[in-house]
């Protein structure tokens, strides 16, 4: 049976549905699961932001791969973070079965 959604954000915790970085078709990685979504959306805005200071650098320095690869791999997990908190903020509550009937 499913724990219904709490209406209160503060107690609300990504799924860790969320893969990322795929090898040969197979997630490598994953957004893990209980991770308060605050914290979760909090480390993903300090990803983001690594990634627009490595792009930055990329655009002015010359023979800066590793910048944009470092700005890819970044961006690719706080993708995976913010697409798992979605997947929490959205999803519909469990229904009893009295609600599903009517």
């Amino acid at each position: 049976m499913s724990k219904p959604i709490s209406s209160d954000p503060s107690e609300l915790k990504t799924v860790g549905f969320t893969p990322f970085l795929y090898l040969s078709d197979q997630p490598l990685f994953h957004v893990c699961r209980d991770v308060p979504i605050a914290d979760a959306l909090a480390q993903a805005s300090d990803l983001l932001f690594l990634a627009k200071s490595l792009t930055v650098d990329a655009a002015y320095a010359q023979n800066s791969d590793r910048h944009a690869w470092a700005a890819h791999y970044l961006t690719t997990m706080s993708k995976a973070v913010i697409d798992d908190v979605v997947k929490v903020l959205t999803r519909k509550p469990a229904q009893t079965r009295a609600q599903a009937d009517q």
